[in-house]
């Protein structure tokens, strides 16, 4: 009885401290100088206008960036300084970084709109426009969506 009573104990302690690490926040601010140089380098070509207000590393299961600019555009890096999102609050994204195949689809269809938003993943491409539309494309850019 003595020895189940301690092996419970220990089990619920597990629980109880599994589910407080994973509440706890793993952001951690930090300094543009910290980025990966990939991403220092998107910053400074596409955003030297922009000052970074914020910059941070998540850690756990999967590590990135986020970076926040003066006019409240959002980026997003991987662990490689990849960039895997841009979310204009402000403005657009700018043109260079979006994938051609995906550019020439919207001057094509979609002429004088500007992309808001930019999610990049292995698999697919999530565009959003300024009229609200959004559309992915998978990772051969054809148009798998429209929203």
């Amino acid at each position: 009885m003595k020895r189940t009573m301690r092996f419970l104990m220990i089990a619920i302690c597990c629980i109880v401290s599994s589910a407080i690490s994973a509440h706890v926040d793993n952001d951690k601010p930090i300094s543009v100088a910290m980025l990966p140089a990939k991403a220092q380098a998107v910053i400074t070509r596409h955003f030297s206008h922009q000052r970074v207000v914020l910059a941070k590393k998540e850690s756990g299961a999967g590590k990135s960036y986020d970076v926040v600019l003066r006019n409240g555009t959002k980026l997003e890096f991987d662990k490689r300084g990849n960039l895997t999102e841009i979310d204009c609050k402000h403005g657009s994204v700018p043109a260079e970084l979006i994938p051609y195949p995906i550019r020439s689809y919207l001057r094509l269809h979609y002429p004088g709109k500007s992309v808001k938003k930019l999610e990049m993943s292995k698999k697919e491409y999530e565009v959003e426009l300024a009229n609200g539309m959004e559309f992915t494309f998978n990772k051969h850019f054809q148009l798998i969506d429209i929203d």
